[in-house]
């Protein structure tokens, strides 16, 4: 790739060339033209250059700072027929929004949010229901302090408030017309957002392809432009109940539980939405953090915390015993864990994005840093099919 960098920060800069063959890695944002292409200065990619502006030696050390913060090498990836370029890595809100999960602190939440931003993750994944709107708040909050483009996805709560879909239950009862638009409204309204980039139903049946009005809702919010494309949550552990929407051609994305232990997905949907350009958008990675190494079976959660109904009863050492053989496979730490399960995720090129919750700016360095379109060896994905295991710990 051929291309230009030019720095004009208050001062004339010198413009360079420079050759790369790193193609998808967006430029820092510490620049107002965003042209000084940061990710050039990475080791072991041989001698690169990039715009040098004639600064003050108190303004070029407070740039250098500025810019430093916001190094990064995110590697971005379409999101199917939406067209739109999001980090493979994206921010998975529902634990900020303080409903279910314990221990999420405003403050620390937008400064997480401002720091995956600055690593350049620019895909936000939240829902009307998460802290009854206080997710996307935050989300919002954050989103308008920042210049650059940030994707926010959201969800429209079923009406009936029944997770997941049930079946023989009509559309009309969980997504009719009118709801599909209020909660919209209510969206856009907590978001602070002129648009929704991606709105999602946050449950699924693939018995509603053909019935009520929903499709009528959603054409009318995309031709207003209060949403540019439309998504649903599939149901947990039911990949191939998505399907026929997918083959309908009336959906823009999907999100599903894809991670180790849960494969399904590769059997049958991955290979739907990349026949028909859906974008895949990822959850529970880690397995509600048992794929994080951390879990024992000594674990304790704070009252309130809804992992103590997910790992309740003898599940913390079910899990614990078979991430130890993870790790003892693959000849790794039990602190590799995550990134193994990251990486794994992301190792499948019909994956968009994978949304890890991140309540802290230590879990959005950790995770940021794995965006980096590497992947996992061919040989260590193969070691890992062995791990699939059928189980809803929801249930």
């Amino acid at each position: 790739m051929r291309a230009e960098c030019a720095g004009t920060m208050d001062a004339t800069a010198l413009q360079i060339n420079f050759s790369s063959g790193l193609s998808s890695t967006r430029p820092s944002n510490g620049i107002p033209n965003r042209t000084l292409c940061h990710a050039l200065l990475m080791p072991g990619m041989g001698e690169r250059y990039a715009a040098v502006p004639v600064l003050s030696r108190d303004h070029a050390k407070s740039q250098e700072e500025k810019t430093a913060n916001r190094i990064h090498t995110m590697n971005y990836r379409k999101l199917g027929k939406t067209g739109l370029d999001v980090s493979e890595v994206g921010f998975g809100a529902w634990g900020i929004g303080k409903g279910m999960w314990v221990g999420a602190e405003d403050d620390e939440s937008v400064k997480a949010l401002h720091r995956a931003f600055d690593l350049g993750l620019n895909f936000v994944d939240t829902a009307l229901r998460y802290g009854d709107g206080h997710s996307e708040r935050l989300v919002g909050k954050a989103v308008k302090e920042r210049s650059e483009t940030i994707y926010v996805a959201t969800k429209v709560p079923p009406k009936n408030l029944q997770w997941p879909a049930q079946p023989g239950v009509p559309a009309e009862k969980a997504f009719p017309a009118e709801h599909v638009i209020a909660c919209t409204e209510e969206s856009l309204q907590n978001l602070g957002l002129d648009a929704i980039q991606v709105q999602q139903f946050h449950v699924w049946s693939d018995d509603w392809v053909d019935q009520g009005d929903w499709l009528d809702a959603i054409q009318k919010l995309k031709k207003e432009g209060k949403i540019r494309s439309f998504g649903v949550s599939i149901n947990d552990y039911q990949p191939e109940n998505a399907i026929k929407l997918v083959q309908t051609g009336l959906v823009d994305t999907v999100q599903v539980i894809y991670n180790i232990f849960e494969q399904p997905p590769e059997d049958q949907l991955f290979l739907a939405c990349q026949k028909h350009n859906v974008g895949v958008i990822v959850r529970v990675a880690l397995d509600e953090g048992g794929l994080s190494g951390k879990i024992t079976p000594e674990t304790k959660f704070e009252e309130g915390d809804f992992r103590n109904r997910y790992f309740r009863g003898n599940r913390k050492r079910e899990v614990y015993e078979r991430v130890q053989k993870i790790a003892a496979d693959l000849d790794i730490g039990l602190d590799q864990m995550a990134e193994t399960a990251l990486r794994y995720v992301l190792s499948h090129n019909a994956v968009s994005t994978v949304i890890p919750g991140m309540r802290s700016i230590r879990n959005v360095e950790q995770n940021c840093a794995l965006g980096d379109g590497r992947g996992l060896p061919e040989k260590v994905v193969k070691q890992l099919k062995a791990h699939r295991w059928a189980r809803n710990f929801y249930q």
